[in-house]
């Protein structure tokens, strides 16, 4: 029996994470978990998780939860994360926090001696450098839970890394894949939120629409499976069903075919190094697929995917930069205060404008994060005004 704590329980990873657990009841326990400001979500998951330890971002709703839920302690807010992140009493953590908030729960996690299934993109975008120390100071590992890592981590099972050539991460290209640059000036939140394939957040796939998460993607890679970003290239492939592959020196491709469905990547991650039994509905049959489709990535139509390669490259304190004002911009997009295209810019600039610093402490990182969301808040409310 494996006792996880999971961290963003409610949302799209956190709820399909929850369903592979109540999947097998003989492997594993959640023990804690967190669910942010979504207190009915946490009620449902509740009535068949018996966790004893709760964080929500409210201090008011703790307070209102520990009159309904006596048997269950709850604690909120930053400092409830790293409470349960730094419990010792718990297997593995289960990141699938969205955004900067992520980074701080996963070096507590590692520190406090536990090994982590991150979904949390942030935390090696913005982080990637303290956390590989942290890791080898500790002695602990990452189990990657994003399909194109895991599909990474699967296809590289048996064989040595030394002998590898590049990585190659998959993109469906998002909601707008089929338009030109031209015809992305006016499209709303809607349409974006769309997306063709996968069932994911809204932060999310809006990443996806315009792939700034394919470029944090590409930093993942870099920091989880130690390869420079010569080795780490991108393909588009709009089926989404080949995840992502592995070339070797011999010129051998290994990929990892699947159904678009994250749950086999969580499940993966949990097991590790085993398989265990997956019940889905609609598993993968190339028969009906037919035809898969694979090409370049146009780093002009796509230029924050290109700026997360400069960035990466560079290093210091510009991933977090680069992510604190994408989360920023991509906020202000689903609230219909700037246009879609704006996102870019405002990334772009900030990246662009900030004096680069290495990052040597937590606190230069959250120095970072507070720059990057203050040059995108400063552009959005020019903007708007």
């Amino acid at each position: 029996m494996k006792k996880l704590t999971l961290l963003g329980a409610t949302g799209s990873i956190g709820t399909q994470t929850v369903d592979i657990v109540l999947q097998h009841p003989e492997l594993f326990e959640i023990t804690a978990l967190s669910a942010g400001h979504n207190i009915a979500g946490l009620k449902k998951i509740l009535e068949d998780i018996p966790a004893k330890t709760v964080c929500v971002s409210e201090e008011r709703d703790a307070e209102t939860l520990r009159g309904e839920y006596p048997d269950i302690t709850f604690v909120s807010g930053d400092e409830g994360l790293c409470t349960l992140a730094a419990a010792d009493d718990y297997d593995l953590l289960v990141n699938a926090l969205v955004g900067f908030v992520g980074f701080l729960p996963t070096l507590k996690a590692i520190e406090s001696g536990h090994d982590v299934a991150l979904a949390n993109k942030e935390t090696l975008v913005c982080g990637g450098a303290l956390i590989d120390r942290a890791l080898k100071q500790y002695g602990r590992v990452l189990y990657p839970i994003d399909s194109e890592h895991s599909a990474i981590f699967q296809c590289l099972q048996g064989n040595k890394k030394e002998q590898v050539k590049r990585l190659i991460i998959t993109a469906s290209g998002g909601s707008f894949r089929n338009l030109k640059r031209d015809e992305l000036k006016d499209v709303t939140v809607e349409q974006a939120l769309a997306h063709p394939n996968w069932s994911m957040g809204a932060k999310i796939t809006i990443d996806s629409a315009n792939m700034m998460n394919k470029g944090f993607e590409v930093t993942e890679a870099h920091w989880l499976f130690d390869l420079p970003y010569e080795q780490i290239d991108v393909v588009m492939h709009p089926e989404s069903i080949v995840h992502s592959m592995v070339e070797y020196c011999d010129h051998s491709v290994i990929g990892q075919l699947g159904a678009p469905d994250m749950r086999l990547p969580i499940q993966y991650a949990l097991t590790w190094p085993d398989r265990y039994f997956y019940r889905q509905d609609e598993p993968l049959d190339l028969t009906k697929v037919g035809t898969l489709h694979f090409s370049a990535p146009d780093m002009e139509r796509y230029p924050l995917l290109a700026l997360a390669y400069e960035a990466g490259k560079k290093g210091g304190n510009l991933g977090a930069v680069m992510n604190a004002a994408n989360e920023m911009a991509n906020q202000a997009f689903r609230n219909k205060e700037i246009p879609f295209l704006m996102i870019e810019d405002i990334v772009i600039d900030a990246v662009h404008t900030v004096p680069y610093k290495e990052l040597e402490t937590v606190q230069d990182l959250i120095d970072a994060d507070a720059w990057g969301r203050q040059f995108a808040l400063d552009k959005i409310r020019s903007y708007k005004e």
